[in-house]
């Protein structure tokens, strides 16, 4: 692999080769800050992805276009949400039993004693999934919900946690999985970014961009953030004293500027990227706009998604963004509630989830009706779930401290298996015991139901193979539907 190769799998040019810096070439171009923004909200095909790239995927018929991520960031209780434990209610506020061997928690090893769930359970559907009334909403569909009662990590703590969850590894600079999902398929609309972050505006998501970061690959993957308020995408609207004929005056010089600048530099794919890029952000100023305006969506609808409601507005204008976004061809959405880990509880519970179960039950219901009244939800693979659950024991007499041993997620549509919990945590839900599922393999299964094999989508990196799941990972076969 020569070096000009090698630079385009790692993102950046060889030293001393004498040519310019993105940023000088920028300038030198004359591009302004909003162009540069929009010039980064680009799917691969813009970008001119890699040779490796546009052969990767899909390795098997995909059961699924597109994902939603639900991303309840700061570690719901699993044990008051979707897996009870009446074995808890015998040994309230005694401490945790030797038999369950020392537990490390962020608060160190302790025996704090156990706290017995106040919520109220109950059987729904037709496969008698048992759900918690915190979420009655949810319930209604869940004969369309897979739920895994036994997923584990490696991050104790919130910033490692949800580095995992996103980028499989508790350390930063690795992609993240819409970033790979990027890299294996593309967009579905050449004229919207592949993968897409919406943050709920009531915070800032722990660790940022990273999150979402392309890590070694290109930016070109990374994902594009936006948010639900009145201008979800910044500088994307040209000014009103531009207009759509200066405007493409200017991308047309930017365009013969970059190309003279191309001409002895035909093996720098980065600069023919960039070219793209402003075409693509051209395309974008006509079509995003269309994208996130919500007021085309009936009163009906906004009503399904809890907009009415103030409680519910916010995150309900994200969940309906998102079914729009995969309705437009958008690969993978991910959508943020809690941002800057408020999902924590380690006080309080009770008042935590009370007020975020609220928040978020009504939007993502409504996000589940809205896709299967759509004939979407058999394409669009639905994921809830945060970093780690909680504690069996207390923490503070009336919280629950961290637990990445044991925790609960669920995912619907686009194949998945509804009506059906998978893998069980021990008595006391501290720890997962059968059917352990790792990030990794949850990872795995996501990637399968796209059409992409884990093993096979590679990225070649420092003369490495890189994997999205780091050479670990199993599918589960328990969650498909065609199993």
């Amino acid at each position: 692999m020569n070096e000009f190769n090698r630079s385009r799998f790692t993102g950046s040019l060889p030293r001393g080769s004498g040519y310019l810096s993105r940023r000088d070439m920028l300038q030198q171009a004359g591009a302004g800050f909003g162009s540069m923004f929009l010039a980064s909200m680009l799917p691969p095909s813009g970008f001119g992805a890699s040779p490796a790239a546009e052969t990767l995927a899909p390795h098997h018929t995909p059961t699924a276009k597109s994902i939603i991520f639900l991303f309840m960031e700061g570690g719901p209780s699993h044990i008051d949400l979707f897996d009870p434990k009446p074995e808890i209610e015998k040994l309230a506020g005694k401490p945790l039993p030797e038999s369950f061997g020392p537990i490390i928690t962020p608060m160190g090893e302790y025996g704090a004693p156990l706290m017995p769930s106040k919520r109220k359970w109950k059987q729904h559907g037709q496969s008698g999934l048992w759900v918690s009334d915190w979420l009655p909403h949810i319930a209604e569909h869940a004969d369309d919900l897979a739920v895994i009662r036994s997923c584990w990590g490696n991050g104790l703590n919130h910033s490692n946690g949800v580095c995992q969850m996103n980028s499989g590894s508790i350390l930063g600079g690795r992609p993240s999985l819409g970033s790979w999902v990027t890299y294996g398929l593309g967009s579905e609309n050449e004229n919207l970014p592949a993968f897409v972050v919406i943050e709920d505006g009531d915070g800032h998501v722990i660790n940022g961009p990273r999150n979402w970061s392309g890590g070694f690959m290109p930016a070109s993957y990374q994902g594009v953030a936006i948010n639900g308020s009145n201008t979800p995408i910044d500088f994307l609207k040209t000014p009103e004293r531009v207009g759509d004929t200066r405007q493409a005056a200017k991308l047309r010089l930017l365009n013969e500027i970059n190309k003279q600048h191309q001409l002895p530099r035909a093996s720098d794919s980065e600069l023919e990227a960039r070219i793209h890029s402003y075409e693509l952000a051209f395309r974008m100023q006509a079509q995003a706009p269309e994208a996130v305006d919500l007021s085309q969506e009936s009163e009906q609808t906004q009503a399904l998604y809890g907009i009415d409601d103030k409680s519910t507005a916010s995150f309900g204008k994200n969940c309906l963004l998102a079914r729009r976004l995969v309705e437009r061809g958008v690969r993978f959405v991910q959508l943020y509630h809690g941002a800057g880990s408020k999902w924590d509880s380690h006080s309080a519970i009770e008042k935590n989830h009370s007020k975020l179960c609220d928040s978020s039950d009504k939007p993502v219901a409504g996000l589940l009706a809205d896709l299967k009244q759509r004939g979407l939800l058999d394409s669009t693979l639905v994921v809830w779930g945060g970093e780690f659950g909680r504690t069996p024991m207390s923490e503070k007499g009336d919280g629950r401290d961290h637990n990445a041993y044991g925790f609960t997620m669920w995912m619907a549509g686009g194949g998945i298996k509804g009506g059906q919990a998978i893998g069980s945590t021990d008595e006391i839900g501290l720890r997962a015991v059968e059917d352990r599922l790792h990030v990794h393999d949850l990872h795995a299964t996501i990637l399968h139901m796209l059409g992409v094999d884990h093993w096979k989508l590679v990225y070649a990196h420092q003369g490495r193979p890189e994997r999205a799941t780091q050479n670990e990972g199993k599918v589960c076969k328990k969650l498909l539907l065609e199993a």
